[in-house]
């Protein structure tokens, strides 16, 4: 496998865009404060959660990246069906992971109740800008510690 750069991609679905772009802002404005440059961020949109883990997996076989991360609002739209996208969506993520060996961030949220409503929507939206800034802690703290396993493995 190529030697990654400090490249990362971010793949988000476009599903619920105005509360995804949220999250994708938080991560990306978090990265600087990191030591990690979000000019060195590949953004990647794909049509829902689901296509995710396929998109994720040929991007970690490219090589470029040191980490991924999904990003994904999985909802109840009335159909029993949420819970099983989040699960093969979440499984997904990890198999990629351990099949790569390039870090998998997730970012794929199920809320119990969502509504396309104002207050739902702003409360989401909100939730996601949370959840950005420690994605992306997460990512440079996964990175930190994959460098210092590397460290010890390769005196």
């Amino acid at each position: 496998m190529n030697q990654p750069s400090n490249r990362i991609a971010y793949v988000q679905a476009s599903w619920h865009d105005e509360i995804l772009d949220r999250g994708q802002a938080a991560f990306l404005g978090a990265l600087d404060g990191l030591g990690l440059a979000s000019d060195q961020v590949d953004v990647v949109r794909v049509p829902g959660a689901f296509e995710l883990p396929l998109h994720i997996r040929r991007l970690a076989k490219t090589g470029r990246y040191s980490a991924l991360v999904a990003a994904a609002l999985v909802v109840d739209g009335g159909i029993y069906r949420h819970e099983f996208v989040a699960e093969a969506v979440v499984s997904g993520l990890m198999q990629v992971q351990l099949e790569t060996d390039v870090p998998v961030l997730s970012m794929v949220l199920t809320p119990h109740h969502f509504h396309n409503h104002d207050v739902h929507e702003e409360f989401f939206a909100t939730h996601f800008e949370q959840k950005g800034a420690e994605v992306a802690r997460a990512c440079a703290l996964t990175l930190e510690s994959l460098a210092r396993l590397e460290t010890l493995a390769n005196p």
